[in-house]
């Protein structure tokens, strides 16, 4: 049978001379060595006590967390007639009376193990209960345990539902299943419902530390941990990890568990690494995350693994942001304490939660590909480009205030002015033909330069602009294109300083230009800049400045004077590659 719930008891029965995993080995005897599920054990104690035996028990949970050996325990307990044979039903069986030990040993005649998902036929169903109506052959009570009860068949449940609800007084029935919602309601209303807890960690922890040292092996307490963890409340998951650990050092001529060896047999990521990748990640630092990422995959690490953990620390440092009482769980080491602590202060509540979603997608998708590794490293690309994007709270404030949504700079700086226009088209005044004037700025090194990722760099590192010239550069390279338009077209400068502007305004500019200008100014760079409107004349706007220097240009001035009335309708620069 499966669901067996080991626990901190002693062996069961003796020694064969054939191994017997650790999960059968240590089975609990009694309700009390039942591990985590308080609230069962209390209930069916004070029940068999008090002679409140109901005729049917339905027990669920997930796998491993003691199903099928509570069933065992009930049946022992109801048919347990103590070492003098005269005792009665109890919830401590003694475990030396003819019923405890068949029982034990899974040869009882009057205790019926079946499992559902072989004899889920409507037909086997009504043979088994053929049997009911006889008395047991020498227990007190026929018990019949039913495993994953869920599999029978709709007609087979209604096969069970009279029997099950008036049956003889010597007949108790035990169901377990992982599967609740499967069952019909007909038949949960018939029974006691028993619903096993995830066993948590500490519980976990402390099983797997005394039947370590009852097989004479010394486990490190982080090693302890990450076989709690792996097992995800599962007790029987947990000590065959621990069996297989056990084995891996004996194999190696020792009797001594350590973390590194465990991470190695689960194919885990070393914590401190993990730590390593997502703040890598986190801070825009791609190819050190591709890097830790190969590092991790090389030392054995499966790249679904990877992303499990950073979504695990994802969560883990959510938690600390809202509740930063958590890191003094005992469990933690100090290096994941501190760097975890610091983490949670650095990060936002809107990055971690965007975080989770993406490496949440991203997992699926890791699952799925043909090609995990790389499915994983496309997973951390897109989480790095994304962590320093603006948050929707800051993103909707942005569009509120009328201004551009913009994410800190990655970019680099913009290539230099061009020094001079190269070829022009000019348009007759009329109107009957025009085109564009064409300027071909020489190819800066940024431009030539192959594209990648530089790191990113906070707002208020930016440089001061030193001219009006870098002031429209710099809202170039910040994508505020509109603004970088209004001020060349319609800005006539008079006075520029450091942190200080002064310009006529055209026709066309917004009464609001100068203050959206300088608050983007101080915010990018650091530093207050006070930009004012004024009525002297001021100097050309650099589009009209562009023009006139257009016009001078000897080839330009030929074409201008061999078709008179033609002027310098636009200009644009010409691809560099032509």
């Amino acid at each position: 049978m499966t669901d067996d719930l080991p626990a901190n008891g002693t062996a069961a029965g003796a020694s064969s001379g054939a191994y017997r995993v650790l999960a059968r080995k240590y089975r609990p005897k009694i309700f009390a060595d039942l591990v985590g599920q308080d609230a069962l054990v209390r209930t069916l104690t004070n029940a068999i006590a008090s002679g409140r035996i109901a005729q049917g028990y339905m027990l669920t949970g997930v796998r491993g967390v003691g199903k099928t050996t509570t069933a065992r325990l009930i049946a022992r307990a109801l048919n347990c007639i103590g070492p003098d044979g005269n005792g009665g039903p109890t919830a401590s069986p003694c475990g030396v009376c003819v019923h405890c030990i068949d029982i034990a040993e899974d040869r009882h005649l009057d205790v019926l193990e079946l499992d559902a998902a072989s004899r889920s036929k409507v037909e086997e169903m009504r043979e088994l209960l053929d049997g009911v109506r006889y008395r047991p052959v020498s227990a007190r009570y026929k018990v019949y345990i039913v495993d994953e009860v869920h599999m029978l068949s709709a007609h087979a449940f209604n096969a069970l539902l009279k029997t099950l609800e008036e049956p003889p007084d010597h007949v108790k029935f035990i169901f377990a299943t992982t599967e609740i919602r499967k069952v019909p309601v007909t038949i949960l209303s018939r029974c006691q419902r028993f619903d096993l807890r995830r066993i948590d960690m500490s519980h976990l922890t402390g099983l797997f530390r005394d039947i370590s040292k009852k097989e004479g092996i010394e486990v490190d307490d982080h090693a302890l941990a990450l076989i709690a963890r792996a097992a995800d409340g599962s007790a029987r998951d947990g000590l065959s990890i621990l069996d297989q650990a056990i084995s891996l050092a004996s194999g190696e001529g020792a009797r001594h568990v350590g973390e590194q060896a465990v991470r190695d047999m689960l194919g885990l990521a070393d914590r401190a690494r993990v730590f390593d990748l997502f703040e890598a990640v986190m801070s825009g630092a791609v190819k050190t995350a591709l890097d830790l990422l190969a590092d991790q995959y090389a030392a054995g690490a499966a790249p679904v693994v990877v992303i499990q953990d950073l979504l695990e620390l994802t969560h883990w440092l959510t938690r600390l942001r809202v509740a930063p009482d958590g890191a003094d769980d005992p469990a933690l080491a100090e290096t994941e304490r501190t760097r975890g602590v610091v983490m949670a202060e650095r990060l936002t509540l809107p990055t971690l939660t965007r975080a989770w979603q993406m490496l949440l997608k991203g997992l699926t998708e890791t699952r799925s590909a043909p090609m995990p590794l790389q499915a994983a490293e496309m997973v951390l690309v897109r989480l790095a480009y994304a962590a320093d994007l603006p948050s929707p709270a800051d993103a909707i404030k942005s569009l509120g205030s009328g201004n551009a949504v913009s994410s800190p700079s990655r970019a680099a700086p913009p290539p230099a002015p061009p020094s001079g226009p190269r070829a022009m088209a000019v348009g007759s005044s009329s109107g009957a033909s025009s085109s564009s004037a064409a300027r071909a700025a020489p190819v800066s090194a940024a431009a030539s330069a192959p594209a990648t990722r530089p790191e990113p760099v906070a707002a208020s590192t930016l440089p001061a602009p030193a001219s009006f010239v870098e002031v429209v550069a710099l809202f170039d390279q910040k994508r505020e294109a509109k603004l970088a338009a209004l001020l060349k077209r319609q800005v006539r400068l008079v006075r520029f300083s450091a942190g200080m502007i002064e310009f006529n305004p055209g026709k066309g500019a917004p009464s609001d230009l100068a203050g959206q200008v300088g608050k983007m100014l101080t915010q990018w760079t650091g530093q207050r800049w006070v930009v004012s409107v004024v009525n002297a004349a001021g100097a050309p706007t650099l589009h009209d400045q562009d023009l006139d220097q257009a016009k001078a240009d000897p080839v330009v001035k030929s074409i201008l004077e061999a078709f008179p009335g033609a002027t310098v309708d636009a200009i644009r620069r010409a691809d560099p590659e032509t």
